[in-house]
């Protein structure tokens, strides 16, 4: 029953990381980041299973130095995700991971030195079909154009894309995504705004450094969510000081809120109050975490009480009205004969979830669940 976000997508151009297209209408990637040491090999392999687990699309892992790039080289025979190798100043680090099979590089041109040096990245880059992210963060900015601005501002940010971007094009080269991040919303917000009627290509949205888990998330709904209801961004990626699973988790979260993706469940839940006649918070983050393998995009209701809950449940795919000692169940929209007992929700409820989702999965011929490589 959800309906279809009124967003009108800014227009860019296609690019692939391996098999996941960025751009020109494709569904906006959500990837993360490894935090683990790449050169540990079994813990940077698991941990990249476990953002798949979740739906990640993309993973992008540091490759500081050669011996980070060997590593590199046995996780991407490893896993079955694309991956994005980050990469600073040493071009030769670029060279290996594009040897050893990287699907995308995040490294800026104009830091890997003389131009001879940038050319061979990216003559590699093309040969090899491997598209590029200029990664801006304000944090780093180039010391003249810190003299220039005397602060981060939107347009020093974008200044600094744009001399990688003219490098680039100089090369001919047009396989690239962009990124201006920021830690401060507006500084974000506005790069964002102005690279956006600049470029054609796709633009990765983030708001670096966001801070831990709930001031993050907050920080990256409301800098995210500005742009992308105003149709700007391809791919994103949630900062967090987190578990990188939890990042995928919020991305997907901001999506569904804009209607941009329907995957997995979206849960309608009241924060209850004395009226409730069952414990809700405790019923919705069970079911959350039991659930959080569905792929199916749902729209469940659970409401504590007859005030708001026949209505949120008219308008769900499954809806529960809390009532004395057992509550009212919705199928579609409509109330069933059947009642749930207050005792045995979370069980109740995951089973008609599930069986659920396998009936929509089925008409729609989607995947219910993720599949964890």
């Amino acid at each position: 029953m959800q309906a279809e976000s009124p967003i009108v997508r800014r227009k860019s151009k296609r690019i692939y990381v391996g098999n996941v297209p960025i751009g020109d209408g494709a569904p906006i990637a959500v990837q993360s980041m490894t935090n683990t040491e790449t050169t540990d090999v079994d813990a940077t392999v698991a941990q990249i299973n476990r953002i798949v687990g979740v739906g990640g699309e993309l993973v992008r892992v540091s490759v500081p130095t050669m011996d980070a790039a060997e590593a590199f080289k046995e996780i991407k025979q490893r896993v079955n995700v694309p991956l994005i190798a980050d990469i600073h100043f040493d071009y030769r680090i670029a060279l290996k991971v594009a040897e050893y099979g990287v699907d995308c590089l995040r490294i800026n041109p104009g830091n890997i030195g003389k131009m001879d040096r940038v050319r061979s990245v990216v003559d590699c880059a093309r040969d090899k079909n491997i598209p590029i992210r200029i990664g801006v963060n304000a944090g780093s900015l180039e010391k003249d154009i810190q003299e220039q601005y005397g602060e981060p501002t939107p347009q020093a940010l974008v200044d600094s894309a744009m001399r990688h971007v003219d490098i680039l094009d100089k090369l001919d080269f047009q396989q690239f995504k962009v990124s201006v991040k920021a830690s401060d919303v507006f500084l974000a917000v506005g790069a964002y705004r102005l690279l956006a009627k600049q470029i054609e290509q796709p633009l990765h949205l983030g708001i670096t450094e966001a801070g831990g888990f709930r001031a993050g998330a907050v920080k990256s709904s409301v800098g995210l969510g500005m742009l992308l209801a105003e149709g700007i961004g391809d791919t994103i990626r949630i900062s967090l000081a987190a578990d990188p699973v939890e990042e995928i988790k919020v991305g997907f979260d901001i999506l569904k809120s804009l209607r941009i993706r329907s995957r997995g469940i979206n849960f309608i839940a009241c924060p209850s109050c004395s009226r409730q006649e069952f414990d809700v918070i405790g019923t919705v983050n069970a079911l959350e975490e039991r659930l959080e393998d569905v792929l199916t995009p749902m729209d469940v209701s659970i409401i504590g009480c007859v005030v708001n809950g026949p209505g949120e449940a008219e308008v769900s795919d499954l809806g529960l009205t809390g009532a004395r000692n057992m509550s009212g169940f919705y199928l579609d929209g409509k109330r069933q004969k059947e009642r749930l007992a207050n005792d045995d929700l979370v069980d109740a409820l995951e089973t008609r979830i599930r069986a659920k989702a396998a009936m929509l999965s089925e008409q729609n011929k989607i995947p219910t669940k993720i599949v964890e490589s």
